[in-house]
């Protein structure tokens, strides 16, 4: 497959992989599930990335292609992402359902002209904007097209917009590091860079969808999100709880209360020293989120 780019990487968190290129998220689909139809293999995804150029305080500049490598924010002077210029053609009558998807994905609106159809002018008529065709052109950040931009575009298009871009360098942006943590404990493959404005929404997504992705334990297992220090989302995984008092018929409430104290004790120990395992299901639903919003 050509269009498949494979380099060799490794994470502190996960170990030795490989960081891959695609051509989105359906083709994404096929390779996951080829792997594991046709090799037997468990394979574990991340959210996908660009790589950053970070400006330091000392007039340094550092690329950052994962977000565990991002430097602590007092060494930053400035974050700048890559940025592109996109073209759309398509046809008149979807210039609105365009201009919405192009305002969720922080682009920047440069010029838009209608083209007459061949026909029309062949017969000398009057632009007919219902059945013309337009030409859009846009500036927006190339992490927003990753995020399975070119498959909303077909499907508010009806298939019917065709696009080209070019990448155009860097530029600085409110950019922030978006930490997920179970159990309190920091999950690199998924932590994310994004854009100051939508990190707590996007935050707040992510802990409402693993609420329900990782199984209950015997303690109760906090999923938090956070922005350095700053929690911005937390949900709760509640425990599963024994009957402990199912064998206790009636008698002296201080034994039933001394059989509380005691599991609630252990519960305690158990969560200071448990391992909570995420499933794979948890890594997609990073990977997926945007193309739901």
């Amino acid at each position: 497959d050509a269009s498949l780019t494979i380099e060799p990487d490794n994470s502190v968190a996960l170990g030795s992989g490989f960081r891959c290129g695609f051509l989105g998220l359906m083709h994404l689909d096929i390779i996951q599930e080829r792997l594991e139809r046709e090799y037997d293999l468990d394979l574990i995804l991340t959210a996908p990335s660009v790589s950053y150029q970070v400006v330091m305080l000392d007039g340094r500049t550092v690329y950052v292609d994962n977000p565990s490598k991002l430097p602590p924010p007092h060494e930053m002077r400035e974050i700048q992402e890559p940025i592109l210029d996109l073209t759309i053609v398509a046809p008149s009558r979807h210039v609105g359902v365009i201009m919405d998807l192009m305002h969720s994905r922080r682009s920047e609106f440069i010029r838009m002209e209608y083209i007459q159809g061949p026909g029309e002018q062949r017969r000398g008529v009057d632009l007919d904007t219902s059945q013309s065709r337009v030409v859009m052109e846009y500036r927006m950040p190339l992490v927003e097209l990753l995020a399975d931009f070119y498959n909303q575009l077909k499907s508010r298009t009806q298939g019917y917009a065709s696009m080209d871009y070019t990448v155009q360098g860097y530029q600085a942006a409110p950019l922030v590091k978006v930490d997920i943590l179970v159990n309190h404990q920091p999950v690199e493959a998924l932590s994310m860079i994004l854009h100051r404005d939508i990190a707590v929404g996007h935050g707040r997504d992510v802990v409402q969808r693993l609420r329900g992705l990782i199984p209950r334990q015997l303690f109760e297992v906090p999923i938090q999100a956070a922005i350095g220090a700053r929690v911005i989302a937390r949900e709760t995984v509640r425990a599963l709880r024994k009957d402990v008092l199912a064998k206790c018929y009636g008698g002296d409430i201080t034994r039933k209360r001394k059989l509380l104290e005691r599991q609630k004790e252990g519960k305690r120990r158990l969560k200071m020293v448990g391992r909570v395992e995420i499933p794979q299901e948890a890594f997609l639903t990073v990977l997926k989120i945007n193309s739901d919003s």
